[in-house]
């Protein structure tokens, strides 16, 4: 019996009956282990009520994940408020309908084909650099390592930055990003408040325009503009279809986007790589063999099989607004939020057999499904950088591998620990590493098609 008060036409999975502040502070506070509780308990799909959220429907399967991603935007818009208020309007995570549609068709040339390749000799130089303040030898953390490298591939990709406004990024962008992050992840919105969390965050963001803007009147002033293949040069020559272009704000509130989402993300993925690989030698052993040989089949399918077990973003969510909709046997009212859990949609074992398992092997040869391997999201808010960010991953890793040997460990899995948005190894990924004194094959990795060009 659904316990919710819902209008007669609607037709709801089952509802839990935890009462909504305990609901709210497993949500806070151990939010995977809620909904795969509830999962174990309500099954596939199911209903709750959770203050200042509302009422829910939670999706755990690949069917009606698909179901939902091809819906119109119409329809099922951003779940998620709080992200506008961290990115800015001018976001595509605050757009929706057409104005989405059309910031988003903008916004897909610089992250694909010979764009996104050009991005690759900078992404080599920045591992190493980073990799040369490591001490051989010592465990320390891969997390806030990663953090700093994927940051400064981000900066150079995206904005070009060089000199003073690339200094002034990297000291302004991981705190307010850290902020930004928490704020995102939590239930309740006040940006407009003259103190506190949404305050200090305020000021962060002040900052940061401040450099930004500076920047994007410096580009537009480049007499080399139209020679330069960073993310900034594309989008300040940019237009719509109709000849409008992006304002110097929104264009500031997208490279925000870009760049919060796009290092912290990468970062952490890469973290809960060195961990996996760890804790499977064998994986290891022969990952460092293909690497030698200038193979890239099972690096790719590492990179999937990591991001499969290990997401590091586990719910996405949309608003139904205007008409009903249905979704399978579901019929789900306007006004509810729909919640797709990732991680439990990447563990169906009618998709995954053993899905459990660390298994790189499943992807060799395999693509993986639209809407059963869902790390970036799906349907026309899948994460814009999915190729790129795919593309870093598989640079970086090659690129530690040849140079250095990572050691084994028989220690425990890490556990997962929360960063707000994103979900981190508990320890922050552990690693010991040695610099390797054997030749290496150095080639380009394209990661869209899975081969190294020497």
């Amino acid at each position: 019996m659904n316990s919710l008060t819902t209008p007669s036409a609607a037709r709801l999975p089952e509802a839990t009956r935890l009462p909504g502040p305990v609901l709210l502070a497993g949500w806070i506070y151990f939010r995977r282990r809620l909904l795969t509780g509830l999962q174990c308990r309500h099954g596939s799909t199911f209903t709750m009520k959770m203050a200042p959220y509302g009422r829910c429907v939670v999706l755990t399967t690949a069917d009606l994940t698909k179901e939902l991603f091809t819906v119109s935007t119409e329809i099922a818009g951003n779940g998620v408020p709080n992200l506008g208020n961290v990115l800015g309007p001018g976001s595509t995570f605050a757009l929706e309908g057409e104005a989405h549609r059309r910031r988003r068709k903008l916004l897909v040339p610089p992250f694909h084909g010979r764009q996104m390749r050009a991005h690759e000799q900078l992404m080599i130089e920045e591992t190493r650099r980073e990799a040369t303040t490591w001490r051989m030898g010592e465990e320390m953390e891969s997390a806030e390592p990663f953090m700093r490298l994927t940051l400064n591939i981000i900066l150079r990709a995206v904005l070009g930055a060089e000199g003073a406004h690339l200094e002034q990024l990297r000291r302004i962008m991981p705190p307010m990003v850290e902020l930004g992050a928490k704020l995102t992840a939590s239930p309740f919105a006040d940006p407009d408040r003259r103190w506190g969390a949404w305050a200090r965050f305020r000021s962060m963001r002040a900052e940061y325009d401040a450099v930004v803007l500076d920047l994007i009147a410096a580009t537009r002033a480049d007499p080399t503009l139209s020679e330069r293949d960073d993310v900034l040069a594309m989008l300040v020559q940019s237009t719509y279809e109709d000849g409008e272009a992006m304002t110097d704000t929104e264009i500031a509130d997208e490279l925000f986007t870009l760049l919060g989402a796009g290092h912290e993300t990468t970062a952490n993925t890469l973290a809960w790589a060195v961990e996996r690989l760890r804790r499977h030698p064998a994986l290891l052993d022969r990952l460092v063999e293909e690497i030698d040989r200038g193979g890239t089949e099972l690096l790719a399918a590492t990179v999937l099989e990591v991001q499969r077990t290990r997401p590091v973003v586990t719910e996405v969510a949309r608003m139904i607004a205007g008409e009903p909709l249905q979704l399978g046997q579901w019929v789900i009212p306007p006004g509810y939020q729909i919640v797709v859990a990732l991680d439990q949609v990447q563990l169906d074992e009618n998709v995954f057999p053993d899905p459990m398992t660390f298994h790189p092997d499943r992807f060799i040869g395999a693509k993986p499904g639209m809407y059963s391997w869902i790390p970036f999201g799906g349907g026309t808010r899948r994460c814009i950088g999915a190729a790129f960010a795919d593309m870093e991953m598989n640079v970086v890793l090659r690129t530690l591998l040849q140079d250095y040997e990572l050691s084994p460990t028989t220690a425990p899995d890490e556990k997962w620990r929360s960063r707000g948005v994103a979900w981190t190894p508990g320890d922050g990924g552990r690693a010991v590493w040695h610099r390797r004194t054997v030749p290496q094959v150095v080639g380009r990795v394209d990661a869209a098609v899975g081969e190294v060009v020497a």
